[in-house]
């Protein structure tokens, strides 16, 4: 299969650079699969599960949240808030996160701020526990 040049960073720096087969991510709109020579492409990342298909046929995923994901002339840059892969995703602090996360929205109550903040953080802790497992 062909592959494509493909650059994922983060604000910590760079995650991956190297040729790949295929990229799928979730987008704001939906998840979408980038092939090589994939038409020009630009939108903004949501938050789900990546997998990077490698030149061998092996598949790795990661927890993408935000950012934005480029396909210029058979390149793609993905440009993500956070970006871990599923083998450096701490499960125990996930989990945790998570109950502290539905603790806060259960002490929300009026408090849409805190209880919007406590639903992105439980969010976030989710998308890690389900790309763990």
């Amino acid at each position: 299969m062909s592959t494509f040049h493909l650059r994922i960073s983060t604000p910590d720096g760079l995650a991956f650079e190297g040729e790949v087969e295929r990229l799928r991510a979730r987008m704001i709109d939906g998840d979408v699969s980038l092939l090589a020579h994939h038409t020009d492409y630009v939108s903004a990342v949501g938050a789900g599960e990546a997998a990077v298909v490698l030149p061998d046929g092996q598949t790795r995923y990661a927890a993408c949240i935000g950012g934005m994901l480029a396909m210029i002339q058979n390149e793609a840059n993905l440009i993500a808030t956070t970006f871990e892969w599923a083998d450096e995703i701490d499960l125990d602090r996930a989990k945790r996160a998570k109950e502290k996360a539905e603790a806060r929205i259960a002490a929300a109550k009026n408090d849409d701020r805190e209880l919007m903040l406590a639903k992105a953080k439980l969010q976030r802790a989710l998308i890690r526990i389900g790309v763990k497992h």
